[in-house]
């Protein structure tokens, strides 16, 4: 029984901390009970609140709790359900207004609440385990169950099968007695005594005897095929069963584990995995030993049974469960880098799930790992024993011993200092790239169990590989493994992947991938851009990409309409520029990103003047670029202007946020917060002390500016530091705005420990051609406050400089 329908059982003082508990965490009882099912499968115990780089797989679960939340309110279309329906509709908007900016708290509110719902419940009499289980985990547990008292049971058979076969035995020794007793009288002269007196007596007690025998022959032979029946049925429960968790929950986890790859929630740990293909060994192989028992007490009484014998279907049948949970369980724990960098060390553990139940640790096999081509790996599914020594590559330390760890039960090996030394390309078809051809690490190893009885040859393959041997190719790489790791079908040859796939199936993937390394999970706004983007290239008028199909070649192969990149090039760029260098204000949803031109200026131009917003260039591999809009200083109407593109390079030197503070043209972040607010807590704090140097010398930094452009009047600006707005001038040429809308910033220096907030600028409308320069210092053109020359008029700029030797 699921945890909400045992809470629904509560009463009294229990049910009163249960509406306690949600009243006190504040989070929707409503939402608990909609989304009971989704909430109980998922592992919260999985995700470490403690630990900060937790956080996107922890906003990934809000994410689709949200969704959860939205899709139950849908579908209440009942008319009594109205009410219920908005308030779930504004609970999903609450959620992530509360919980967006600290997922973990999120994910440590709800496993309180589990835990202490567990508690209540186990107060109550509830017997549950601790962690809530889903319908299929339970019924994995319950027929794991049932195997082992079927086990038990079985074994009684077993033994009460053995005492009556050597009490049969006995018997059948005693009439052979009685035959050579009545043998020995037989051999006597007739009218001897005592074969008169013994002979009628042997006779009929040998007769009662051979009754016996008969009947206890007829009750063995039953028993046996009783047994054998009962062993049958067992050993389909347990083929239905290690299926179950062969097939489907471990195939889960892997597929899990692959989506990881490309940004999905981690996979979750294989304990709970590991315990239940532990009990299947256990109970696995305890039926096969009384199969090799039933075997042994054929060999000593053999008995003809009538019809079809089972016995040897059940050996045959036993053992292919065993060795089927044996290979199956040797898998890989921690996969190795899908992008792998020739001569560059990386690291890989493999586990057997089983080894601590067989005792496979007694004596520790040994694992080799070994780099296949694709083609090598399609003929090692195809023949079991094929090319077990092909390799494609040299791989360095590449050989490790299993290691018991006695605390956990684990029979791990861990590859730490593995490195592909060479590689052997196959030959490339028409338009194949290197970066698109695919290889798997592979590793085997040989081990037995029951003294030597039972050998077993194990192999598993990683996730596709892909090898560069520059970085300049990671790009491309990580295409072909998003690709790969986001469409490849369970089951599939190696390494088939459809070559197109539906836009809804790509958006969830690229917001996956997205999501992992930035925090803030793409909007459906976002998405639609990035569809629009996609298909750029082949006049597609629709608003609904969702039966739209995706092409590799437009994915990653064929340029963008105009540019020299692909699409997912351009993605990619993004996604690094933001991770890098824009994430905090890419959480806190300070950056528009994805937001066409055409789409910034007529947004800007619905706002007053001094208005901005950040979107991400059309036109260069990870650009940002500002958009405000001003007055065009030649008609005074309305301009939207965009800067030049910055770069990663660019904010090495100035972040995004320095730069924004220092260009009093920005006034309001879309569509009306003010810029400090959005972007205080990015600022570089300055100092108002010299820093503290060695070498006699002080520190500078490198200010942001735009002299073209006139910074638009806005006298309920306080935050534009007056010292930065550039003098325009109309009728000199060189400070007229250029006709194009994008206008690159200048860089100036000024002093590192200077605050850069003043009033006061001194004003040179004038200059005195016969004004005497010897009498003049730097010092009578620094402004006090801000630490650098402002506006100084050229002319007195040369003269000040004269007697300066730079």
């Amino acid at each position: 029984m699921s945890l909400i329908l045992r809470l629904q059982q509560l009463q009294g003082e229990d049910l009163q901390k249960l509406q306690a508990l949600y009243m006190h965490t504040q989070f929707p009882m409503e939402i608990r009970y909609y989304c009971a099912s989704w909430i109980e499968a998922q592992d919260w115990q999985g995700i470490n609140v403690d630990d900060l780089s937790m956080e996107p797989n922890a906003r990934m679960l809000l994410q689709e709790l949200i969704q959860q939340v939205n899709q139950k309110a849908s579908g209440l279309s009942d008319e009594m359900m109205f009410p219920i329906r908005l308030k779930l509709n504004q609970f999903a908007r609450e959620l992530d207004q509360r919980w967006s900016i600290s997922p973990l708290n999120f994910v440590r509110t709800i496993r309180y609440c589990i835990e202490v719902e567990q508690s209540l419940v186990d107060d109550a009499g509830g017997n549950l385990a601790r962690t809530p289980m889903s319908d299929s985990h339970e019924s994995i547990e319950t027929t794991l169950h049932e195997l082992r008292i079927m086990t038990a049971d079985t074994e009684k058979d077993l033994d009460t099968l053995q005492q009556k076969q050597e009490m049969f035995v006995f018997q059948y020794q005693e009439n052979l007695k009685l035959q050579n007793q009545l043998a020995q009288l037989q051999s006597l002269p007739e009218r001897d005594p005592n074969r008169l007196a013994q002979e009628p007596l042997l006779k009929q007690k040998k007769m009662d005897l051979e009754t016996v025998l008969q009947t206890e022959a007829q009750h063995l032979l039953t028993m046996r095929i009783s047994l054998a029946e009962k062993h049958k049925q067992m050993f389909e429960k347990i083929k239905d069963v290690q299926h179950t968790v062969l097939e489907d929950e471990l195939i889960q986890w892997k597929r899990r584990q692959q989506l990881a790859g490309i940004g999905g929630p981690l996979e979750g740990t294989l304990d709970q995995l590991q315990k239940w293909c532990e009990m299947l060994a256990e109970i696995t192989w305890h039926n096969r030993q009384q199969i090799k028992k039933v075997e042994l007490l054929r060999q000593q009484l053999p008995m003809k049974v009538p019809g079809n014998d089972l016995l040897p279907e059940l050996n045959t049948t036993i053992t292919a469960l065993l060795s089927t949970l044996v290979t199956s369980t040797f898998i890989i724990e921690k996969q190795p880098p899908q992008v792998l960098k020739k001569e560059t060390r990386f690291a890989a553990s493999v586990r057997l799930l089983v080894g601590g139940k067989l005792n496979v640790h007694m004596n520790p096999p040994q694992v080799k790992a070994t780099i296949v081509s694709e083609a090598q790996a399609k003929n090692l599914l195809n023949d079991n024993n094929l090319g077990m020594n092909e390799t494609s590559g040299d791989i360095l330390n590449n050989c490790g011993v299993m290691e018991y760890h006695k605390e956990s039960g684990n029979l791990t090996v861990t590859f730490r200092n593995m490195s592909l030394k060479r590689i052997r390309r196959a030959d490339r078809r028409g338009s194949e790239f290197v970066t698109e051809e695919k290889f798997t690490i592979l590793f085997q190893s040989t081990f037995s169990i029951a003294s030597g009885e039972l050998v077993f040859q194990v192999r598993t393959m990683s996730l596709p590989v892909v090898v560069i041997v520059h970085g300049n190719q990671e790009s491309n790489a990580l295409a072909t493994v998003l690709w790969d790791n986001a469409f490849a079908e369970p089951g599939r040859i190696p390494f088939a992947v459809p070559d197109r796939v539906a836009w809804p199936d790509m958006g969830k993937a690229l917001n996956s991938k997205f999501m992992s390394a930035n925090g803030r999970s793409l909007s459906l706004e976002n998405l639609n851009y990035l569809a629009q983007k996609a298909f750029s290239g082949q006049n597609i008028q629709i608003d609904d990409y969702s039966t739209i199909q995706l092409s590799w070649s437009t994915f990653n192969r064929d340029p963008l309409p105009g540019r020299n990149f692909t699409f997912w090039k351009w993605f990619h760029g993004v996604q690094e520029l933001t991770r890098k260098h824009l994430r905090g204000p890419w959480n806190d949803g300070s950056i528009m990103g994805f937001v066409t031109r055409s789409q910034a200026q007529d947004l800007l131009l619905s706002r007053p003047n001094g208005n901005f917003l950040l979107r991400f260039s059309d036109s260069e591999i990870g650009g940002v670029t500002i958009a405000w809009s001003g007055d065009d200083p030649q008609t005074g109407t309305s301009q939207v202007w965009n800067l030049q593109p910055f770069t990663g390079e660019d904010f090495n030197i100035r972040s995004l946020a320095d730069r924004i503070q220092d260009l009093p043209h920005l006034i309001y972040l879309y569509p009306d917060i003010p810029k400090d607010n959005a972007f205080r807590s990015y600022y570089t704090p300055m100092s108002d002390q010299p820093l503290p140097s060695n070498n006699g010398y002080v520190g500078s930094v490198l200010v942001s500016r735009i002299p073209q452009i006139p910074v638009t009047n806005c006298p309920d600006n306080p935050s534009t530091p007056g010292s930065y707005t550039p003098q325009y001038d109309p009728q000199s040429p060189s400070s007229c705005p250029p006709s194009c809308g994008s206008i690159q910033s200048d860089i100036g220096i000024s002093n590192m420990q200077e605050p850069m907030m003043n009033d006061g600028i001194a004003d040179y409308d004038f200059f005195d051609e016969d004004f005497d320069f010897s009498s003049v210092t730097l010092d009578d053109y620094t402004d006090p406050i801000q630490g650098f020359i402002p506006d100084v008029p050229m002319e007195v700029m040369e003269e000040l400089l004269r007697g300066f030797e730079l």
